[in-house]
């Protein structure tokens, strides 16, 4: 039997018209070739996002979020929090440091009935109510 080869020798395209013998010549190009001149209706309906920058980088200061703490959170720690040495007792006062635990901002959810000497650098309105409503305080820098 005679291979599909032997049967085109001297024939200069095979049987397949000028360009398709060529790389990728039926496909218009290999990979991504023509995507602005004769693919550009295929890559306008299925690939619209892919020229281009696309969103922004926001900047590191920005994306890192605060620690928060709530009142009742602080309520029911305050026993742990003596152990490790960010509350103090001093007289009828109890002293809490929160800055020093690495908490940014204290919010207002939940309850708090125990007199609490609050350090930290930001306070809700609520929080701060609460605080002051249960016989504590709250001390920002």
């Amino acid at each position: 039997m005679v291979s599909r080869t032997d049967k085109f020798r001297g024939s200069r395209t095979h049987g397949r018209g000028k360009k398709s013998g060529r790389g990728a010549g039926k496909h218009g190009g290999t990979g991504n070739a023509g995507l602005h001149k004769h693919k550009v209706m295929h890559m306008l309906k299925y690939m619209p996002d892919h020229f281009g920058r696309h969103g922004f980088k926001r900047p590191q200061k920005v994306v890192c979020a605060k620690v928060t703490m709530n009142v009742s959170e602080l309520e029911e720690r305050l026993e742990g929090l003596m152990k490790d040495g960010y509350a103090v007792k001093e007289g009828k006062a109890l002293k809490v440091d929160l800055n020093k635990m690495g908490v940014d901002k204290l919010l207002g959810s939940g309850q708090i009935s125990t007199a609490v000497d609050v350090m930290v650098s930001e306070c809700t309105e609520t929080a701060k109510a609460k605080v002051e409503e249960a016989g504590g305080h709250i001390l920002t820098p």
